[in-house]
């Protein structure tokens, strides 16, 4: 499995993007997909997470109400909505997978990720 994200950018405070996490090589349809974060000189965080059966969410606090994940599983892909975007949400964006099938739940920690892509870099400035 491989994975490449996409569609990150410069915006002002307020504004929105939306990143693409397009995989190869294997169908997402048996993997957990998250969405992840890393500002300089701080860890990898969790943003969201999708699980691949029945669609479960999963956000951090801080992005919760503003960032949605979604999967298009006919381009076997999955995509961060991200709006309202704030001055502290710049970082690099990674997505990651993990095998697995969840019900009503989906694992988040970085930590249980990997295939991770090169990351797309997210700049919200005014």
């Amino acid at each position: 499995l491989r994975l490449a994200e996409s569609g990150g950018g410069s915006v002002q405070p307020g504004g929105s993007l939306r990143l693409a996490c397009a995989a190869s090589g294997a169908s997402l349809d048996y993997y957990a997909v998250g969405w992840f974060r890393q500002a300089p000189g701080k860890e990898r965080e969790e943003v969201s997470c999708i699980s691949p059966n029945d669609g479960s969410t999963s956000y951090a606090d801080s992005v919760t109400g503003r960032f949605t994940i979604s999967r298009d599983k006919a381009k076997n892909t999955v995509y961060l909505q991200i709006d309202n975007l704030k001055p502290e949400d710049t970082a690099v964006y990674y997505c990651g997978a993990k095998k697995g099938l969840f019900l009503r739940w989906v694992p988040c920690a970085p930590m249980e990720y990997g295939s991770w892509g090169q990351g797309t870099q997210v700049t919200v400035s005014s």
